[in-house]
């Protein structure tokens, strides 16, 4: 594939080495020194995104009206995704997006449903959620433990929100959020009562594993139209 960068930070940088260990060809970066143009129609099969929350959208939309499959690894815009979803879907684009691209992190959620689903009845244990990412990570929680608490909300009776800090409400998933440098991510799932506790933990050891998976993200994308997820790409079941 043909390969156009948007956003060329650290995690761009890693998505170019490894989608060239893949055999694959980068024919544009886009950053702040550079906006992204109509010009990559005519070089690029398919763009990977990984920038700022207020860009992801315009981003988004202009390759989709460009005609080009998109894949987005940027969090903190998914309250609009309704907003997106229909823009898609009017230009029949192809948009692939994800809070996380890791593999590791999708099988930890599946296990966090589980969890979960387990655990509906038993409400003497108290659910929360910890995320630990690096400073210049932007939103608070991370895209990840959002997409974790709603899916653990679904699974739960007693759940019905997620709220961020520390304070334990009734019907409420507290979310802890730290930044500190150089983590690339860490998440954690606690069910604590008063015999015991458990804990499943995710914990990326570098940016690896969210950069090699949006490139099999657009290597699915490449072909289709639509709006896809990861889910798609790793074929999971609920």
């Amino acid at each position: 594939m043909k390969i156009a960068l948007i956003g060329y930070g650290k995690m761009g940088q890693t998505v170019e080495r490894l989608a060239q260990s893949r055999g694959h060809e980068i024919v544009a970066t886009y950053s702040s020194k550079n906006s992204f143009g109509k010009e990559v129609q005519k070089t690029a099969d398919v763009a990977i995104e990984f920038s700022r929350p207020e860009l992801a959208i315009p981003h988004i939309q202009k390759a989709v009206a460009l005609g080009l499959p998109i894949v987005v690894g940027t969090t903190g815009w998914n309250h609009r995704i309704t907003e997106v979803k229909a823009f898609v879907e009017q230009h029949q684009g192809s948009l692939l997006y994800a809070s996380n691209f890791s593999l590791g992190v999708h099988v930890f959620q599946k296990l966090c449903i589980h969890l979960s689903r387990m655990l509906s009845h038993h409400v003497d244990y108290q659910i929360s959620l910890e995320e630990t990412h690096h400073t210049q990570k932007l939103d608070a929680p991370s895209g990840t433990a959002i997409t974790l608490a709603e899916a653990v909300i679904a699974e739960h009776e007693a759940l019905k929100e997620w709220r961020l800090g520390s304070e334990i409400l009734p019907g409420v998933l507290p979310i802890q959020a730290s930044r500190v440098p150089d983590v690339p991510g860490t998440h954690v799932l606690q069910a604590k009562s008063h015999i015991d506790t458990l804990r499943l933990s995710h914990q990326a050891h570098n940016r690896d594993g969210f950069a090699v998976g949006s490139v099999l993200a657009a290597e699915f994308l490449l072909g289709k139209k639509g709006l896809f997820t990861m889910d798609d790409v790793l074929n999971f079941k609920p």
